[in-house]
């Protein structure tokens, strides 16, 4: 005849919900454990991109007439629209986390929907960017042109092309590896949103939802910050 201690194991099997990994006592703990997990991920994140903030802040301090020249050939309608559209995209993900929470599944499905939407509409105004810049030959290498582009703010004076490709290579440079981890957030949600589609995700297991919304949160910032720095330069008439 089995002890009381077997029984309540036992039972306590029986209650454990499926997703909980067998290393965790609770849900809770399990949750705790991936929201750490990913906040120290972050960590190095912040301290990755704010290598290229710094390497960038020095150059603008040195250069700054220059990189106030090519920020004006950026199209800076096109970098408010990538923004407007980020910022839409975080408020879908923070509804689908609410949908995951209150087991609504078919707004859930539309929000991760809704965000993937959005990510994509930001790549595919970047690559426009992109393209505008190679059109112009702005690409940093030897084809690079930026001759007789006058400074703002001095007549008569003229940017230094190897300012200004400095400037381009650090835009390149920051651009692509913020559009490098939108990609990844993409494949992310396409995992959350298979997985919703088969019902994965209740009010007591949502873990993936939040910590895939704390990461595209994540990319967002960044991108807050890389608009101002990037596109108005010395915008001012």
């Amino acid at each position: 005849m089995a002890d009381s201690s077997t029984v309540i194991g036992l039972h306590r099997e029986e209650e454990r919900h499926p997703e909980l990994l067998h290393h965790f006592a609770e849900a809770g703990q399990q949750r705790d454990a991936a929201s750490l997990g990913m906040w120290v991920f972050l960590a190095t994140e912040v301290m990755f991109f704010g290598g290229m903030f710094c390497a960038y802040l020095v150059y603008r301090h040195w250069y700054f007439g220059d990189f106030g020249a090519a920020s004006k050939s950026i199209d800076a309608t096109l970098g408010a629209a990538n923004t407007a559209v980020l910022i839409c995209s975080s408020l879908t993900v923070v509804l689908a986390v609410w949908a995951a929470q209150t087991a609504r599944r078919a707004l859930l499905i539309g929000m991760l929907s809704l965000t993937m939407l959005f990510g994509l509409a930001f790549l595919g105004i970047k690559g426009y960017e992109y393209y505008q810049k190679f059109e112009e030959h702005h690409v940093p290498g030897p084809s690079f042109s930026f001759d007789h582009v006058p400074l703002p703010g001095h007549p008569g004076e003229y940017a230094n092309p190897r300012h200004a490709q400095i400037y381009f290579s650090l835009y390149f440079l920051m651009t692509g590896i913020h559009a490098l981890h939108m990609i990844v957030g993409l494949g992310i949600f396409t995992w959350l949103l298979v997985m919703a589609c088969k019902g994965r995700f209740t009010p007591e297991y949502h873990t993936p939802v939040e910590i895939g919304g704390l990461y595209w949160h994540f990319v967002d910032i960044i991108w807050i910050y890389l608009f101002p720095l990037l596109y108005l330069i010395d915008r001012h008439p």
